[in-house]
Formats: structure tokens, C-alpha cells, sequence
């Protein structure tokens, strides 16, 4: 059964909020050696550490939102995005009816 929305646009949407997160992932990565070394400032009290440790733990995340985009990719039905674009670079046909 086919189906009645556009496979290609989800796994085109998806292409984009990979290469924003690509975008993303080296300032985060800095950002995140930065709370590191924030973390080794002497005499630093327990409850600021911890508070660095989750902050850390929350600027890691970008690993989720990357599965988070596979798991869209996958839930698309199989072959319907290449099927899609089968048929857009074909163009659409008249059907000749009698």
C-alpha cells in the first residue's frame, strides 16, 4: 500500500538537522573542554562541581539527538525514499485511459 506522504521530504528534513548538528558539534565540543577545566579550579566547592558535571552531561547529548535522527531514518518504510525519487526524476506520466 503506498503511502500518502512524502518519505523524501522526512529523510530531506532529517539531512538538514544532521548538518545543524554537524554545525554544532565542534563549539559544543569546545564548550565542553572548557566545563572540564572549569571542573579542576582548585578549592572548587562540591555542589559547583556538580553542577559542571551536569552541564557537561547535558552538552553530551548531541550523541542523542544524532540517534534520535537515525531512529527517524529508520521508521521510514523501506525503499519508499528511493522509490520517491524514482519517480520524481522519471516526472509524473499521464495514464491514457479508453
Amino acid at each position: 500500500m503506498p503511502i500518502k506522504w512524502s518519505a523524501l521530504k522526512v529523510n530531506e528534513a532529517m539531512d538538514m538537522v544532521e548538518e545543524f548538528i554537524n554545525e554544532a558539534s565542534e563549539p559544543l565540543e569546545k564548550a565542553s573542554i572548557v566545563v572540564k577545566e572549569a571542573g579542576k579550579i582548585p578549592n572548587l566547592p562540591q555542589y559547583v562541581n556538580d553542577r559542571l558535571f551536569t552541564l557537561n552531561g547535558s552538552i553530551d547529548r548531541i550523541g542523542e539527538i544524532r540517534r534520535c535522527i537515525k531512529v527517524v531514518r529508520d521508521a521510514l518504510p523501506e525503499g519508499s525514499v528511493a522509490d520517491e525519487k524514482k519517480r520524481l526524476e522519471s516526472g509524473s506520466q499521464l495514464t491514457l485511459a479508453s
